[in-house]
């Protein structure tokens, strides 16, 4: 008993560490922990800012149609590369679906990911999203090409990237929503 109290904090570190590689608790964790640190994405200074000339790029949607990237050009358009998988993306999807709702009007909305079709379909009927969900048939265009999950790209109507983020941010804030009027 003696032993127990003296390492007491030890065997708790222990145990959310063990929790953490459990599928069924890990993820809800590391959701948890990266909604705690989700903060409103920066916005890239005029000077920085890259411009996208390629829109050449395949997508095909979740009921099968195709669509070039190049109809969206000329429109301010938010590009999500996620997976079902990934802790950081389920963590700001919330605020993605909220984003959307308001402006999906305004602004077109791609959200990417090579998970396979039953492993989408489980995950947005499960969370009851909405959101226009397209899986890649050609390499995106260079100045869009990432190495990380989530990352997202904020492009203006002259296709200026006002926003690159990598990782989870909550994109439901005032400043995102200021750029998408």
């Amino acid at each position: 008993m003696d032993w127990i109290k003296k390492n007491y904090g030890n065997v708790l570190w222990g145990l959310f560490i063990v929790l953490l590689f459990i599928p069924q608790t890990g993820t809800p964790i590391k959701v948890f922990i990266n909604r705690l640190i989700a903060f409103s994405p920066s916005v890239e200074a005029v000077e920085d800012r890259k411009t996208l000339e390629d829109y050449q790029w395949q997508l095909r949607n979740l009921d099968g149609r195709v669509v070039n990237f190049q109809a969206f050009k000329g429109k301010k358009i938010m590009v999500n590369f996620w997976a079902t998988w990934c802790p950081p993306c389920i963590a700001e999807m919330p605020s993605m679906q909220a984003l959307y709702d308001d402006y999906k009007d305004k602004a077109v909305f791609v959200f990417v990911t090579n998970d396979d079709r039953a492993a989408i379909d489980k995950f947005i009927a499960k969370r009851h999203f909405n959101l226009p969900i397209y899986q890649a048939l050609s390499p995106a265009p260079t100045l869009l090409e990432g190495n990380s999950l989530p990352t997202t790209y904020l492009i203006d109507e002259s296709g200026a990237v006002l926003i690159e983020k990598t990782g989870a941010a909550d994109w439901n804030s005032d400043k995102v929503r200021a750029l998408l009027e």
